[in-house]
């Protein structure tokens, strides 16, 4: 500003004389009243337009300043979360591992029924998903407290042999709060029987129930055995979503 001045008139009285002006004008007067004399009217132009362009340069850098504070958590130094909305997750069965899974899972706290902790699911393809929860090894973490409607169905495949009348099939969604062992949320039954020449073999168990569940606690399904038929994504899946009641 000081540089278009000088370039203007410089060391002219003028310039002087219509500052004082300028500074004896009312807050909030309009240039018009300048009108009588084109140099003051000119410099006070050039002085609106110096002040106008600071100004805007001044707005500009706090909302950029913003905008980074907004995507920064400055005080945790962490990412905001990637996604919004309700938590839920819906996860489907991959098929590599089921009988990893049967030996690093048959020992523990699990009852025999449901021995076999399915640690497995696919979690990021078209048809699965996981919003404001986490999952790790075939666990679900809730991460907001609150009511889900926790489900899962698993499609079994099991043949039996000679005079075998059918399988019992058992299917148990356990609950496992923070610190502390695991607790029989759902359990599904299914025993089967048919003609000792019959060629069946398929069945599907589906449970889902509503519970109230608290940030750590943990969801995972077990089975009581791994003859499952992991070949259709869209019959075995395990999900829970929260309601807000």
């Amino acid at each position: 500003f000081l540089s278009q001045l000088k370039s203007q008139a410089p060391g002219s009285a003028e310039e002087l004389r219509c500052l004082q002006v300028l500074n004896q004008q009312p807050e909030g007067s309009s240039l018009e009243k300048l009108s009588s004399s084109q140099g003051c009217l000119k410099l006070a132009s050039t002085i609106k337009a110096y002040v106008a362009t600071v100004t805007e340069n001044i707005i500009r850098r706090s909302a950029v300043k913003e905008a980074w504070r907004n995507y920064f958590n400055t005080s945790e130094g962490q990412l905001p979360p990637k996604t919004a909305g309700k938590p839920s997750a819906h996860l489907t069965l991959r098929p590599q591992s089921l009988a990893q899974d049967g030996r690093s899972q048959r020992s523990g706290n699990l009852s025999q029924s449901c021995r076999h902790a399915i640690t497995h699911w696919g979690h990021g393809s078209l048809v699965s998903h996981v919003q404001n929860m986490t999952y790790r090894a075939g666990r679900l973490r809730v991460e907001q407290p609150g009511k889900y409607y926790v489900y899962a169905q698993i499609y079994f495949r099991y043949r039996g042999a000679g005079r075998d009348s059918g399988p019992q099939l058992v299917q148990c969604i356990q609950w496992q709060p923070a610190h502390s062992p695991p607790v029989l949320l759902l359990k599904g039954v299914g025993t089967k029987c048919w003609a000792p020449e019959a060629d069946y073999g398929l069945h599907a168990l589906y449970q889902g129930g509503l519970f109230e569940l608290k940030a750590g606690d943990e969801l995972f399904v077990s089975v009581s055995s791994l003859a499952i038929d992991s070949s259709d994504a869209a019959a075995s899946y395990f999900g829970a979503f929260r309601l807000d009641l």
